[in-house]
């Protein structure tokens, strides 16, 4: 008898978060808006700070709404000018974490934002249910405001 015995369906279901959030970021790199509806469920439980002075952050909670997210931010910034980089990538279950640093030039103003960022992704049934950011939305908030 073994005190410890591998749990392959906890195991199975972290390669499985893992395999959808790669997914996810490939999607969004290539700006495959259509994907990214495909990996969003039809209803998500989305997080990210509201920020008036932000014309891309708004609540969403269907998953064509939080696919547009991708479209409103390239809309509102320079596409040259951003990047995010992910330094830690945690999966636990159906939870995965990612962590890292994200810039970029808002088009209206010129001017730009940088923070870290730690968006908490939840994969159920091979679509992502939840979905908050945190970042730095007061860097945000300055880039998209004129003086």
């Amino acid at each position: 008898m073994s005190l410890t015995s591998p749990d392959t369906t906890a195991g199975s279901t972290a390669d499985a978060t893992r395999h959808v959030v790669q997914e996810f970021i490939a999607a969004r790199v290539a700006g495959d808006v259509e994907r990214l509806v495909e990996i969003f469920a039809d209803q998500v439980d989305w997080q990210l700070a509201e920020n008036p002075a932000v014309p891309w952050i708004r609540p969403r909670s269907t998953g064509a709404e939080c696919a547009a997210q991708f479209t409103d931010l390239a809309e509102h910034t320079v596409a040259e000018d951003a990047r995010a980089s992910v330094d830690t990538f945690l999966v636990d279950g159906a939870d995965a974490v990612l962590m890292g640093h994200l810039s970029g030039t808002v088009r209206a103003t010129g001017k730009s934002f940088e923070g870290p960022f730690a968006l908490h992704l939840t994969v159920e049934e091979g679509r992502i249910t939840r979905h908050h950011l945190y970042e730095n939305s007061l860097s945000i908030a300055e880039a998209c405001t004129a003086n």
